[in-house]
C-alpha cells in the first residue's frame, strides 16, 4: 500500500516503505532513521516538550529513533525552508575554508524542486 510521507530531512518520497515504520526502517536517500520525532504527526516545534500527545514522554534527541509508543509518521514532516538552512551552512562552510563553491539555488529554486519531487 503507498502513502504520501515523505523524509523529514531530504523529502524524498517513501510511499515504497511499508507502514507503520519500525526502528530500524531508514531513509532510502538520506539514511535517516524514520522511527523518529521529527517525523511523527505529535511532531511541533511551538509547543513544550515539542509534542501535542500529552501522555508521551518524547525524548531529548527529536532526530534519533526511539521507542514511543504514540508514534505515527506524518505527510507534513519535510519543510523546504528549513532544508535551506542545512545549505547555507554547507556553502558558508566551504566558503570560510576556501573549497570551491558554486553558485547558490535560492530559496524558490529550493522550493520549486521540493514541489518538483511530487509531481
Amino acid at each position: 500500500m503507498t502513502h504520501d510521507i515523505v523524509c523529514f530531512r531530504c523529502g524524498i518520497l517513501l510511499g515504497a516503505l511499508s507502514l507503520p515504520f519500525g526502528r530500524r526502517d531508514e531513509c532510502p536517500e538520506c539514511s535517516i532513521p524514520l522511527h523518529v520525532c521529527r517525523m511523527c504527526r505529535f511532531y511541533d516545534p511551538a509547543v513544550a516538550k515539542q509534542c501535542l500527545e500529552d501522555d508521551a514522554e518524547p525524548p531529548h534527541e527529536k532526530e534519533k529513533v526511539n521507542f514511543c509508543d504514540w508514534y505515527e509518521p506524518s505527510e507534513n514532516a519535510f519543510d523546504p525552508v528549513s532544508g535551506g538552512e542545512a545549505t547555507d551552512a554547507k556553502y558558508a562552510l566551504a566558503a570560510l575554508f576556501g573549497d570551491e563553491v558554486t553558485e547558490k539555488p535560492s530559496q524558490d529554486a529550493q522550493l520549486q524542486d521540493a514541489k518538483d519531487l511530487f509531481k
